[in-house]
């Protein structure tokens, strides 16, 4: 299907969205402050050698040396298989400049974590500059689709070309145009850089992974791209030199977009992230879902809400449930919810209609590029699925746990807090002869101490033979109390 993407561009994030007939399906967004090292690509120089731990500090241009392990080493792990193992000091030695990818971003107090064999990572293909093997991901099961992308892959490779490629699970419904594009853009890369590493100092960068824009290009764009629109005119030059070099016939469609009227304002992208971002999603059929993501997977229950449109009730469920079905697939992309997700469908009586859910349900998967299995109905009734985790969906790049709530969705009533205090100053009064006790709590619950639960208060007060006060903290949430002894 047709699709336009748009980019917002500000020097603080990056926001993408990809619109097919003008609905918003999916959104990606990268922030400056959060883009990492791995992939990077540095010619470094190498500052001590450790025998003892068979490592090496390297250093790369950070404010701390980065770390090479020997099993990280190329030609150890070469080695390894065919020649005896060298220890670390007879193959690096202080001073030597080398090339090194990150492999492991920097955390605390540690340095990244490098390797010296480089990879490139393509749309369909990683290439492999150092090594001759053809792998396959591991997601492809099926031993003669497997066999099959091997061989078109041999195919296209041009003769004496080194190095070696792993195919990517997005491969399996590739063209072999799109395949000889890869191949050519990953090795024109490899190209670049090398004859760049030979004229910079060291320690220098040589390869940054590409920053969301340019992944557009890469991995988002296709013949079905109709337009891509980018507010940012730096941005929009990168993006067009990126495309010349690499991705040419998606040049013309590059768009620079200049009026006043903000780009995700004027397609209704604002509204379409708020309404990710929550709960319910309503049907236009009056129906709802409610959507709910924790820690081990991704719950999404259907409900008729107001709709009566059908014939009869069982027409009305099924009618619901189809349009569910479409539905959902578009808020898995929009929200890119990953891992094992679970649909409460309304329960169906017609196994017709499961069937016609089901295949409806497929079909609007169709569209989406992640990887996804989807195993049908259980004996519950339930549709189970996963789709791989690929990055983190929306709610966390844009979201944190409630602090009031702590990320439970509820809070303990107020009633339920007053409760607790008076259970509290009971066990203080059996420890510690205090000569009052000061509650301090939330608005809320000092309100229901002075009206509702004021005998409660008194009864409590001649029982333990102390006076009790009250005092509001306004910072407090709900369900925050202290007992203060005077």
């Amino acid at each position: 299907m047709s699709h336009e993407i748009l980019i917002n561009v500000t020097p603080q994030e990056t926001r993408v969205a990809m619109l097919e007939q003008g609905v918003v399906q999916e959104l990606h967004i990268e922030r400056s402050s959060a883009r990492g090292l791995v992939g990077n690509i540095y010619v470094g120089r190498v500052a001590r050698v450790l025998p003892g731990m068979q490592s090496a500090f390297v250093e790369i241009g950070l404010e701390r040396a980065a770390f090479l392990h020997i099993a990280d080493i190329w030609e150890h792990r070469q080695n390894g298989h065919s020649h005896e193992n060298r220890p670390i000091e007879r193959i690096v030695h202080e001073g030597q400049p080398l090339l090194v990818q990150v492999i492991k971003d920097p955390i605390g107090t540690k340095g990244a974590r490098l390797s010296t064999q480089a990879s490139l990572a393509g749309r369909l293909l990683v290439y492999l500059p150092q090594d001759s093997h053809i792998g396959i991901s591991q997601r492809i099961e099926d031993e003669a689709e497997r066999e099959s992308l091997r061989g078109r892959l041999q195919q296209l490779l041009p003769e004496g070309l080194a190095g070696g490629f792993i195919i990517r699970t997005m491969a399996e419904t590739a063209t072999e145009r799109e395949l000889q594009n890869d191949i050519e853009y990953l090795t024109r890369l490899w190209s670049d850089l090398t004859a760049k590493s030979g004229l910079l100092p060291v320690p220098s960068l040589i390869y940054q992974d590409l920053n969301l824009a340019q992944r557009v290009l890469r991995d988002m764009a296709t013949e079905e791209s109709v337009r891509i629109l980018v507010d940012s005119r730096e941005t929009y030059q990168r993006m067009l030199d990126f495309a010349q070099q690499y991705t040419q016939t998606i040049v013309e469609r590059i768009t620079h977009y200049s009026s006043e009227r903000p780009l995700f304002d004027l397609h209704g992208v604002e509204d379409e992230i708020e309404k990710a971002l929550a709960r319910r999603v309503d049907l236009k059929s009056g129906g709802y879902l409610i959507i709910d993501q924790t820690e081990a997977m991704t719950t999404i229950d259907v409900n008729t809400g107001g709709f009566v449109g059908g014939r009869s009730f069982d027409d009305t469920i099924f009618k619901t449930n189809l349009e569910a079905a479409q539905v959902i697939a578009r808020q898995l992309r929009l929200r890119n919810l990953g891992g094992i997700i679970v649909i409460d469908f309304i329960d169906m009586e017609n196994a017709d209609h499961r069937a016609a859910v089901l295949a409806e349900f497929n079909k609007a998967l169709d569209r989406d590029r992640t990887r996804l299995t989807v195993n049908g109905f259980t004996q519950l009734g339930l549709v189970e699925m996963t789709r791989k985790r690929t990055r983190e969906s929306l709610a966390h790049v844009l979201c944190e746990p409630c602090v009031t709530c702590g990320g439970r969705g509820e809070l303990r009533t107020a009633q339920t807090v007053c409760y607790e205090i008076l259970r509290e100053i009971v066990r203080e009064a059996k420890q510690f002869n205090a000569r009052e006790f000061r509650i301090l709590a939330s608005q809320s619950v000092i309100d229901l101490f002075l009206d509702e639960e004021s005998q409660s208060l008194a009864q409590l007060g001649d029982f333990i033979g102390k006076p009790i006060s009250l005092q509001v903290e306004t910072l407090y949430t709900q369900e925050q109390y202290d007992v203060i002894l005077i």
